[in-house]
């Protein structure tokens, strides 16, 4: 099963689309999910017209997206488990705070987002990924998307453009 990865699209409705890399670079995904700032649920729309699409809310997120968006979930996929959280507070110790989250939820993989920063790290059994983000570059020196592989095992690749 290939997933493909995305967080902090940050796009007002109207005022922007998605970038085209990434688009394309999700084409033939089995499924996308969204780890939060998405701003406006048109991003979710968009994202569907790909492929299924799972989202939680982030901190950025109004009313109207945490409305209907949870905080976290988990996502079955294949014989995998994969935690689904936007993070939010302190970029410093966010991946010790994700895996608190998810501590019980037996999971193999947790996305998450806030940091704008990718991340591709096994810590422990759970293999952490954060996709960065597709739109900004405030805090990283290049936009990105992340790709998972769930099959027998659970890997994922930071997707740079």
């Amino acid at each position: 099963m290939k997933i493909g990865c995305v967080s902090d699209t940050h796009i007002n409705g109207g005022m922007g689309k998605l970038p085209p890399a990434l688009i394309e670079g999700l084409r033939g995904v089995d499924l996308i999910l969204h780890a939060g700032d998405i701003v406006t649920l048109d991003v979710i729309e968009e994202l569907r017209l790909i492929a299924p699409t799972e989202a939680v809310a982030g901190n950025m997120d109004g009313w109207d997206v945490a409305a209907v968006l949870p905080e976290k979930r988990v996502i079955q996929a294949g014989n995998h488990r994969i935690g689904l959280i936007h993070g939010g507070g302190r970029v410093p110790d966010i991946k010790e705070r994700v895996l608190a989250k998810f501590r019980d939820d037996g999971v193999d993989c947790i996305v998450f987002g806030h940091s704008h920063q990718a991340v591709v790290e096994r810590i422990g059994d759970v293999l952490l990924v954060n996709p960065g983000s597709p739109t900004d570059r405030t805090y990283a020196r290049y936009n990105s998307y992340a790709l998972i592989y769930a099959d027998d095992d659970i890997t994922a690749e930071i997707i740079r453009f």
